[in-house]
């Protein structure tokens, strides 16, 4: 029974995935636009930033991102199959050995840079 309904909530799943979504690493560089609703208006914002961690499950994929603003470290979540997500750019791939880079919140300045990975 409970195989039935994980086919049936795959096959509504699969709809809604992109198929034009690049191949985002932990440390990676990157850019995202996003659409962002302002009473009624729409604009696209553009952030970028580091990739710390990535989370895989089908629809429910996301990434977290941090970016220093102001001598501040901000982190922000991003679906990436959201339809408010317009593009995802690749700037510039790192070489990591961790699958979370968590130790970079204590760390500021010259000692948050990692080594780029050229391939």
């Amino acid at each position: 029974m409970k195989n039935k309904y994980s086919q049936i909530i795959s096959a509504f799943e699969n709809k809604y995935i992109k198929q034009d979504v690049p191949l985002i690493q932990i440390g990676d560089n990157i850019k995202i636009q996003k659409i962002i609703q302002e009473g009624n208006k729409e604009r696209i914002q553009t952030s970028e930033g580091i990739v710390i961690a990535k989370k895989n499950h089908s629809l429910n994929k996301t990434i977290t991102v941090r970016k220093i603003i102001q001598n501040v470290g901000v982190e922000k979540v991003y679906l990436i199959h959201s339809p408010q997500i317009v593009n995802i750019e690749i700037i510039r791939r790192s070489k990591v050995r961790k699958s979370k880079l968590y130790y970079l919140r204590s760390r500021s300045g010259k000692a948050t840079r990692l080594k780029q990975r050229f391939n």
